[in-house]
């Protein structure tokens, strides 16, 4: 099965794919702040392509320092991981760069439709903003959260996505 966004590939259980689920998840959050993050800053100024590509290089090297940083914490401790938990958590960690498809074929599909590149990239950050709070709503029903607890965190999430809008709307008026 081949899936993409925040919650590629999660299954429950005690097998060695649902015990990765949460880091597949926090990955996925992490890598959608990150599109957010590109898109705020570069959609002002670049064109639909090299921004596309800025976001999905930007999440390789996120994606590739985080697993760098493990194996150096491994070699602390005198010894290299096995290549097979290698290969293991860096496809626990791959949803950092898989959760920008969603917003990325919205800005490109907003773009072919007509809108101008500021607008293909805010309706991506829009999209990137309801995917967080999908991620995060998910997360609180996956650890059994209810009521006002599940719905803080849904909207904390939310709320990171919009400081990305508005950094966008601000950076877009310096321009």
């Amino acid at each position: 099965m081949t899936t993409s966004g925040p919650d590629a590939g999660e299954t429950s259980g005690t097998t060695e794919t649902g015990r990765r689920a949460p880091a597949r998840r926090a990955a996925g959050i992490y890598g959608l702040i990150v599109t957010a993050s590109v898109l705020a800053t570069g959609g002002p100024s670049l064109p639909v392509l090299p921004l596309a590509i800025a976001v999905f290089v930007t999440l390789l090297v996120y994606w590739l320092a985080e697993e760098y940083a493990e194996l150096v914490e491994h070699t602390s401790a005198g010894h290299l991981p096995t290549w097979a938990h290698t290969t293991s958590l860096m496809r626990a960690k791959w949803p950092m760069v898989t959760a920008s498809y969603i917003p990325l074929l919205i800005m490109v599909l907003a773009r072919l439709l007509g809108s101008t590149t500021s607008t293909a990239a805010l309706l991506a950050l829009i999209g990137t903003v309801l995917l967080l709070m999908l991620s995060a709503w998910r997360a609180g029903r996956s650890a059994g959260l209810t009521g006002l607890a599940q719905g803080g965190m849904t909207v904390v999430a939310g709320a990171l996505g919009i400081v990305m809008i508005l950094l966008k709307i601000g950076l877009g008026h310096w321009h």
